[in-house]
């Protein structure tokens, strides 16, 4: 993930002193009034374009831009205002769009923030606290005025500049249901509509399954004391740990991930299927949800009778929409009303930070935790590293005996064929051959670990379990594991229905993972769970997990024919067997995930074949 750049380094900002400018332009003078001849009059306005006269200032601090896009694009990535998106949410004309910005000048000026009105002591303490709102709707008629047609700053270029021809009035309405009618969906929860005052957009995971784990991400959350944090992962720097947290989380604010989830229909089942039909487990509990994003399985777990839910979101922004959701619904649980006394009308109750920090945000007693519900698992189940957080909570709030959900996690791996790679594709495309193509994705695909999904009739080996993890009873550093399998060549794989007996040889072109998360009958008593993202079932949001070899294995079960003098693995003698030893651990760069694979091929006749080490980073 690629740390932010500083706002002079990525927007070329102007640090030049005007002075030095004017003398670069008297120095030059006598050049440009004894040369006309190749005057050329767009290029001299392009030329005003970029001087000083033109510099727009920052809404919020003093960096200057030549370009609206620039300026803007540098509010949205350090001051959290997206000029574009609340033009297109509240449909602003080029006049209101007018007013917004004099009005956002006037309120920095007081060293005041423009959404929620709180003034800071300082400029620096102002961006330190900016944020993105939470109901643009409602802050709207704050430069709803006239005053504001006048500039608040003088000779304001950035009010002549922004794109007035933006077509606002398209915006689709039943855009900013997107999340809503999903979580309908879910379950009979009514959800109020217009729960969401402001929408950003945003791209859907790449099809291109070679970019994956290089994708940058933004809207991060800053976080001053990660002590906690560095005690589950004590070989990362600090910052490092801060950045990447700031991605991570940052990237949930964006509402496609959550629709993504949300639609995820084995994901929703198994949770809904646990926290819904098993009420001796639920009914009365008190229940946390580590990272809850919308806080469906928070209302879930409301709706099921618990006592009490603790919702834990580190996302700014996704832990507001999780506290309006819950409101909208009636499930938000209130500490007190108008008139001061205490009150309680929901169990719900969202707090916005991590979850090695929910002690300073609200009173919680250690131990007091019946139910621990998360959804924490990511490509290849670890990639991600939140499972350490997860830990960190049954240590810390878990009563003993309290149960967790899901409670076991298994990693399974299996061999796969040529169907499981794009060659077939390149091989026949419109009548012409472009195998070259198909090469080189699966030479570049040994390097690079694949999130794409595999059929089932692609898989030409057994499935093996590559690692079991209780839940409730690991520590926090087996997440890190190193394990054996052995894959043997299925009668039943596609590519060995050949016609006839002329050939058992089929050629393995690597292994793919996938996990299973199990509501096993320890805790879910009523009604057992499994979530699987198995190639034989449904397929779901987190795909599989391809490891491609250097080169294809040629295995075979019961081929008499051996040339004793080949190389196992290849044709003339394949392997009777593939054994695997495979490393997961989390990487140097937090969060992420470095696999290392040793491939060993065994012979009919005993006789074994090793490779080359291959190492991959998720």
């Amino acid at each position: 993930m690629a740390d932010r750049e500083s706002g002079s380094e990525k927007y070329g900002v102007t640090l030049q002193p005007e002075d030095e400018e004017t003398n670069e332009e008297e120095d030059g003078y006598d050049d440009e009034v004894q040369n006309w001849d190749d005057w050329n009059a767009e290029e001299d306005d392009e030329e005003e374009e970029g001087n000083g006269d033109f510099m727009m200032t920052c809404l919020f601090c003093d960096f200057t831009f030549n370009q609206t896009d620039s300026l803007f694009d540098h509010c949205i990535s350090n001051h959290h205002f997206d000029f574009s998106t609340i033009r297109r949410s509240l449909r602003l004309d080029f006049y209101s769009s007018f007013k917004l910005i004099n009005y956002v000048r006037s309120q920095v000026a007081e060293n005041r923030c423009w959404s929620c009105g709180l003034t800071c002591q300082s400029k620096q303490d102002l961006r330190d606290h900016l944020h993105e709102p939470l109901s643009l709707k409602d802050i709207k008629p704050l430069w709803d005025s006239e005053a504001y047609l006048k500039p608040f700053l003088q000779d304001d270029s950035l009010l002549y500049s922004f794109n007035e021809d933006e077509d606002i009035a398209e915006k689709d309405d039943d855009d900013d249901e997107l999340i809503m009618t999903i979580v309908k969906n879910c379950g009979e929860i009514h959800i109020d509509p217009e729960i969401h005052g402001d929408r950003e957009d945003v791209a859907s995971p790449s099809d291109n399954h070679l970019d994956v784990g290089t994708s940058s991400r933004e809207n991060g959350i800053n976080w001053s004391d990660d002590k906690k944090l560095r005690a589950y992962f004590p070989n990362r720097a600090a910052k490092d740990v801060k950045n990447a947290n700031e991605d991570y989380f940052g990237s949930y604010s964006s509402f496609g991930i959550h629709r993504e989830m949300l639609s995820d229909q084995v994901r929703m089942d198994a949770y809904r299927q646990a926290i819904l039909n098993n009420p001796s487990l639920i009914n009365g509990a008190m229940v946390m949800d580590v990272g809850c994003g919308t806080g469906i399985l928070s209302l879930f777990a409301a709706q099921a009778s618990a006592s009490r839910v603790i919702a834990v979101e580190a996302s700014e922004k996704m832990a507001a929409i999780a506290t309006r959701i819950a409101r909208d619904n009636g499930l938000l649980r209130s500490k007190s009303s108008s008139d001061g006394t205490s009150r309680c009308t929901g169990v719900v109750e969202v707090v916005q930070c991590m979850v090695e920090e929910v002690d300073k945000k609200i009173q919680i007693e250690p131990h007091s935790i019946d139910v621990l519900v998360s959804e924490w698992m990511g490509y290849c189940l670890l990639y991600e590293s939140m499972l350490s957080s997860v830990l960190f909570a049954r240590d810390q709030w878990l009563r003993p005996g309290g149960a967790m959900l899901p409670d076991m996690a298994t990693i399974i791996v299996a061999g796969f064929g040529k169907g499981g790679t794009s060659l077939p594709f390149w091989e026949n495309v419109y009548g012409f051959n472009m195998s070259c193509v198909g090469k080189e994705l699966v030479g570049d695909a040994a390097r690079i670990p694949i999130v794409d999904t595999v059929e089932g009739h692609d898989l030409l080996t057994n499935a093996a379990v590559l690692k079991e993890f209780d839940l409730v009873t690991m520590k926090p550093d087996e997440v890190d594991f190193t394990a054996s399998v052995q894959l043997e060549p299925s009668s039943s794989n596609a590519e060995s229905n050949m016609s006839g007996l002329e050939s058992k040889t089929t050629w393995c072109y690597g292994v793919v993972l996938w996990f299973e998360t199990s509501f096993t009958s320890r805790f879910c008593k009523e009604m057992p769970a499994i979530l699987s993202t198995s190639p034989y079932t449904t397929k779901t949001h987190w795909s599989q997990t391809i490891l491609t070899f250097r080169e294809p294995i040629a295995t075979g079960a019961g081929k008499s024919d051996i040339d004793r003098s080949a190389a196992i693995g290849t044709d003339g003698c394949p392997a009777a067997r593939i054994n695997l030893r495979i490393s997961i651990v989390r990487a140097s760069q937090h969060r992420s995930i470095d696999i290392s694979m040793e491939t060993t091929g065994i012979g009919a006749d005993g006789r074994k074949r090793g490779w080359p080490v291959q190492f991959f980073n998720l």
